[in-house]
């Protein structure tokens, strides 16, 4: 295992720029190159990784390579969009912005939407803010992928949320320049240029967007990026995708495709709403002085290491374990932990109980709007009081909970909660922002600390921009919970190298996204790779033809109720075993990381390699 001493060179955190370096794939799919051995760090190498990913997005661009978050070309954009939501909070009569995504995309898309509303209400303005999530507000909570692949369905979800609208910003959110949900619904923007402006946010360069034939459509999201970057000379249409590059987790765009997402967000709707009610212009240096508020806001939370590192420790340790970690959190905050945990189903293939979200008030304080959702389940009960008559009963120092606040929430209402986690378990840590000098909670922070086993304590300067620090806070704590749930995941072994081995396969581009990876570590050609994981996804040793006819829907479709489908498909590429054999290889070696392992070993090859000779 790696040591707690990991450094990185500037050569290293620049190698996957060279044209050479995976040239098949798109930036948001490429491995890193400083976490190709995260899933044998320590937890502290870990983090110091994660920490050197996350500065990527704020590095300067250097000569051809690939435009960035502070190139001038993606600041003065930001600066007209900034000016196009200026003119819609100037006279919202019959106007909207509306922000849509898919995933991660779709939920940041929530945050910002309800932080930008609540300021609207603040001043006694009405929302102006709507957004859209595939999937609807379950998607919120919950992975629902299947409906990422639909255009139609983007396409009615916009023409419905903006029925009536005579002028309607349009913020389309797409990572990897490639979910059909998104391309449908700018081509609809791009259908009714009197009443929309369309922008669309990613992460990839236009060339690498996708081009792939959507089933039952005629357009490519590669052929919607062309049209409107050729409307993007009028300023009729704005792209905004500056590379951040890859993942720390392959296409793990969760991380910094969703911190960068929200940066974008916040910084463009800041200076709009900044132009408009305090008669702060719109400039060049004000939108770049807020980007780098972001980036200070990276160093101030990695500065807190060592905690990071030991709350990744505890929270691996309840995992492998068989044990629970519970985010419990107050106001917006718990909004990034509810985000972070419905996030580690998909990505790694865990269970809904593995990391669970709860937020003091529940979905009053969530502001959804489908309203409550517990109707669908136990995995949409948020609520603290769900938390109280669901988990705690069971709680017990196998599993970790983490309390999550400012000092600007009520924080006795945090020290009750805390007794009573406490009484179950001593399996307890705590979270929390403050800004320096501020000694208003004191005395209730000290009861806290005495009740965990750790409290990790981010100080903030006394800030200019109230605002602007509540964003920071959003920030920190969706950098420092991405690492805890990513780490503990790592240290669980859903890792392999620095990829997703148990990532589940239920739309196309995960789909696309498991065979390449089936086709990386196992060296098998493409085709092969595919059929290994139609195997898998039916269990089947070989396969129909009514399989091999089916669509990209159907399979996607069958493998949402099925488990391990790529390290089932990877054990029979690499050791040429039924599917029977593979799945008795992982229940002995239930550590994923480890089971692929052992099939890699040179005795395991050479054995496959005389009884399965590749022709």
């Amino acid at each position: 295992m790696a040591g707690s001493d990991w450094t990185c060179s500037l050569s290293t955190m620049r190698e996957w720029e060279s044209a050479d370096y995976e040239p098949s794939l798109p930036v948001s799919e490429k491995s890193n190159p400083l976490t190709r051995d995260i899933d044998r760090a320590s937890a502290t190498s870990i983090v110091r990784m994660l920490q050197a990913s996350d500065a990527q997005m704020f590095q300067e661009e250097t000569g051809n390579t690939y435009k960035r978050l502070l190139s001038k070309q993606v600041i003065e954009t930001l600066m007209e969009v900034a000016k196009r939501a200026e003119l819609i909070l100037e006279d919202p009569q019959d106007s909207l912005v509306v922000l849509s995504g898919c995933g991660t995309s779709g939920r940041i898309a929530f945050l910002t939407a309800s932080s930008f509303n609540r300021a609207l209400r603040e001043l006694n303005k009405s929302p102006v803010y709507s957004y859209i999530i595939a999937g609807g507000d379950k998607a919120l909570l919950s992975s629902q992928e299947a409906p990422e692949d639909d255009p139609r369905l983007g396409m009615l979800s916009l023409k419905k949320v903006c029925e009536g609208k005579r002028r309607v910003l349009f913020i389309g959110i797409s990572c990897g320049l490639s979910a059909p949900f998104v391309a449908g619904q700018l081509d609809f923007c791009l259908q009714h240029p009197e009443v929309f402006t369309p922008v669309l946010v990613g992460v990839n360069p236009t060339h690498q967007a996708r081009d792939e034939p959507i089933p039952g459509c005629t357009l490519t999201f590669c052929s919607v990026v062309q049209r409107m970057q050729e409307l993007a000379k009028s300023q009729k249409a704005f792209l905004v995708n500056p590379v951040v590059g890859p993942e720390a987790i392959s296409g793990s765009s969760r991380m910094k495709g969703g911190s960068v997402t929200k940066i974008l967000l916040e910084v463009v709707l800041s200076a709009a709403h900044a132009a408009t009610f305090t008669n702060t212009p719109v400039t060049y240096m004000g939108i770049l002085q807020h980007v780098r508020a972001y980036e200070k806001t990276l160093d101030i939370t990695y500065a807190q290491e060592e905690g990071i590192s030991a709350l990744l420790e505890a929270a691996g340790r309840s995992l492998r374990r068989g044990g629970r970690v519970c985010y419990l959190g107050w106001g917006s905050l718990a909004v990034t932990g509810l985000i972070d945990a419905s996030e580690c189903i998909p990505t790694f293939g865990a269970d809904y109980n593995d990391v669970r979200g709860f937020i003091s008030g529940g979905y009053r304080e969530l502001n959804n709007s489908e309203g409550p959702l517990i109707s669908l389940g136990p995995d949409f009960c948020i609520a603290h009081e769900d938390f109280l008559r669901l988990a705690l009963p069971s709680l017990s120092d196998l599993d970790a909970v983490l309390l999550v606040y400012t000092h600007s929430d009520d924080v006795g209402d945090v020290v009750k909660l805390a007794r009573r986690v406490r009484e179950q378990t001593s399996n307890l840590h705590a979270v929390y922002h403050q800004v320096d000098g501020d000694t208003a909670a004191a005395v209730q922070q000290n009861d806290i600390n005495k009740l965990c086993l750790s409290s990790l304590r981010i100080t903030w300067p006394s800030p200019a921009s109230r605002s602007l620090l509540h964003m920071q806070w959003e920030l920190s704590t969706k950098l420092l919970l991405n690492a805890v749930s990513t780490g503990a995941h790592v240290l669980k072994g859903k890792i392999y190298q620095n990829h997703m081995i148990d990532v589940q396969v239920t739309n196309s581009k995960l789909y696309g996204r498991a065979t390449r990876l089936l086709r990386k570590l196992s060296g098998c050609p493409e085709p092969q790779c595919e059929e290994a994981l139609l195997k898998a996804i039916y269990r089947v040793d070989e396969l129909t033809a009514d399989i091999t006819s089916s669509d990209m829907n159907t399979h996607t479709l069958a493998a949402r109720s099925r488990t391990k489908v790529v390290p089932l498909a990877l054990v029979c590429l690499l050791t040429g075993r039924s599917l029977q054999e593979a799945e008795t290889h992982l229940e002995r070696q239930p550590v994923v990381r480890e089971a692929v392992e052992a099939c890699l070993s040179p005795s395991t090859r050479r054995t496959v390699t005389a009884a399965h000779p590749r022709t």
